[in-house]
């Protein structure tokens, strides 16, 4: 079982709100819409997915690195270095 399952259907739901909103963006530029209203959606649409990966981050920092810190060993340091590059990725993004 996953960090996540407990709250899948509330990762589920975001995710297809998020789908919308890119899905608006290609309504706005098939539309000539204007620039900035496009950027300000774009802007919105990379909140909700930080939003969404902070929380899948946390769950598996909760769930599945405490977990392999508990058990210790090899697999505990691979959870780790897993998170450590995952973080680094969302803060270079």
């Amino acid at each position: 079982m996953r960090g996540y399952s407990g709250d899948k259907d509330a990762y589920l739901k975001r995710l297809r709100r998020i789908e919308g909103q890119i899905r608006g963006l290609q309504r706005m530029v098939e539309d000539d819409e204007y620039c900035i209203d496009i950027l300000t959606q774009v802007s919105a649409a990379t909140k909700a997915l930080q939003s969404l990966s902070l929380g899948l981050l946390d769950e598996h920092l909760k769930h599945c690195v405490a977990e392999a810190v508990a058990e210790g060993g090899e697999a505990a340091d691979e959870k780790v270095r897993e998170a450590s590059e995952a973080i680094a990725r969302l803060v270079r993004s």
